[in-house]
């Protein structure tokens, strides 16, 4: 739009247009993608409640993960918890640099915004994927919400805009996915092992097959 024209046009329009026009360029940019926590190795700084939150989170999705738990003083809920997974570590300690030897991903969740600065510093110069707690600025990744059916996994992301928003849309997805949905994946596994042409003709049956299931939602509601 020239401003020869912006001129002539009223300011609430305008204002509604541009509002507009920002809700357009808005997207979420990351990119999701699921790890294999049990073959990597997670160094968590923190012993405190949010800490707490996000080693509890960690071990609801990915219960054999790799975890170093740090900090000076842990609260005995995270002990008990720890007590639980055998590959569950816990250093009672101030953070040292060594701890970040041999880690592939950080989660920072401490009261201590200066020691996350420093922390994540580091942990950048050693190509560490870092998350710090209620610092979406700072986070390489962010721990979104996680519904789990078995061997259905479906990950949600507000672009850390509304971490409440993602937890109410798993709790939705909890509710109307059926516990039975493995018993789905199952069969249609079965099915596909059967098919013997090549990958576009297995896609094209597999979608053929599937597409009952939004049909059957359409008529259901």
């Amino acid at each position: 739009m020239t401003e020869a024209i912006r001129c002539r046009l009223p300011r609430s329009f305008l204002a509604r247009n541009d509002a507009k026009h920002e809700r357009m360029q808005s997207q979420n940019e990351l990119f999701p993608i699921f790890l294999k926590l049990h073959a990597l190795e997670v160094l968590l700084v923190g012993g405190g409640n949010v800490a707490l939150e996000k080693l509890t989170f960690l071990l609801k999705s990915s219960p054999n993960a790799n975890v170093t738990v740090v900090a000076k003083v842990f609260r005995s809920e995270v002990r008990e918890l720890a007590s639980k997974f055998p590959t569950v570590s816990l250093v009672e300690r101030s953070f040292e640099e060594s701890d970040l030897n041999e880690k592939q991903l950080l989660i920072l969740a401490t009261d201590n915004p200066s020691l996350h600065e420093k922390v994540k510093v580091i942990a950048k110069q050693k190509g560490i994927l870092t998350n710090v707690a209620d610092t979406p600025a700072m986070c390489d990744f962010y721990l979104g919400g996680i519904v789990t059916k078995g061997d259905l996994k479906i990950a949600i992301s507000t672009n850390g805009k509304s971490p409440t928003l993602a937890k109410r849309l798993r709790q939705l997805f909890e509710e109307v996915i059926p516990d039975d949905v493995d018993e789905l994946l199952g069969n249609l596994r079965a099915f596909r092992s059967t098919l013997k042409d090549d990958f576009e003709y297995k896609v094209k049956r597999m979608n053929e097959l599937t597409a009952g299931l939004l049909s059957d939602s359409k008529r259901e509601n």
